[in-house]
């Protein structure tokens, strides 16, 4: 293909396959994501809002303005990291998160728990609600860390408002106990309580730099349908740090679509995407 041929769908923007390379290349080497080339839709799409925004008229202008204006960088990622979240997606998790919180609980009084991929942060307040419900019936506490790379989102988590049509996977006695119902301007909406905000501490991280502000062990890592962005190296160099922070008994929850039998050294399955982490003693042999 000519890279400097012009995408023909691509007509608002000058779009070229040698701008997609250097913007693949850009993402690739910012957060370890490794586009295909069927995204170059997904890119414009985008990164189209940025042009408008900053009123550039090509996407060469646009890749002149990253290169001038590293601050740029944050607002690129954002844009071109995806945020498909629910609550209690894949359900299943959070029955088998409540009964390894039990087990925890018999055992100490503590439990932590990593959510990497906290996005608008439906995910880590399921986590909250589920952990909610278990502590108080034992006596214990609970430490939640939620991370993202995309700042925007966290932004978002932190606010905790969303629209009433997105808690249809709430349960009733849920709903009612840990959010609050928009009135006013604010109808058709819901508000997380603050005792649920309390329990979560959001972060920006990015899994692909050497050391994380976080500090181990934990219980439990849910990291839930990011490792299939990743190439195979870069998903063996993530999972093995995280691992590293896990409890020996702890739990690495991951995503419907992502396997890490490719990484029988690191991780034995336990159940549908759950695994728990080889024992050190195995991993020194």
């Amino acid at each position: 293909m000519d890279e400097t041929k012009a995408f023909q769908e691509f007509d608002r923007y000058a779009f070229s396959a040698r701008d997609f390379e250097f913007i693949r290349k850009l993402l690739l080497a910012k957060t370890g994501i490794n586009l295909s080339d069927s995204k170059p839709q997904m890119v414009y799409s985008r990164l189209s809002r940025r042009l408008q925004a900053l009123h550039l008229k090509t996407f060469q202008e646009y890749i002149q303005w990253l290169q001038q204006h590293p601050e740029e960088h944050e607002e690129f990622v954002n844009a071109l990291t995806t945020n498909l979240t629910a609550f209690f997606r894949e359900a299943h998790h959070f029955n088998i998160l409540a009964d390894h919180a039990l087990t925890v609980f018999n055992k100490r009084k503590t439990l932590r728990c990593w959510c990497a991929a906290a996005s608008t942060g439906e995910e880590p307040y399921s986590i909250a609600m589920t952990l909610a419900e278990t502590a108080k019936k034992c006596n214990a506490s609970v430490e939640i860390i939620a991370s993202d790379i995309d700042s925007r989102v966290l932004t978002q988590a932190q606010t905790g408002v969303y629209d009433l049509s997105r808690t249809k996977n709430i349960p009733e006695d849920y709903l009612k106990k840990y959010f609050l119902k928009g009135r006013g301007a604010q109808t058709g909406k819901v508000r997380v309580s603050d005792s649920l905000k309390s329990m979560v501490d959001f972060q920006q991280i990015n899994l692909l730099d050497s050391r994380w502000s976080i500090k181990p062990p934990f219980d439990v890592i849910f990291c839930r349908n990011v490792m299939i962005y990743f190439d195979k190296k870069t998903q063996l160099d993530i999972l093995q740090k995280m691992v590293s922070l896990l409890a020996p008994d702890g739990l690495y929850i991951a995503g419907h679509s992502e396997s890490f039998l490719h990484a029988s050294h690191l991780v034995t399955l336990a159940g549908k995407s759950i695994y728990r982490p080889v024992s050190r003693s195995a991993l020194r042999e």
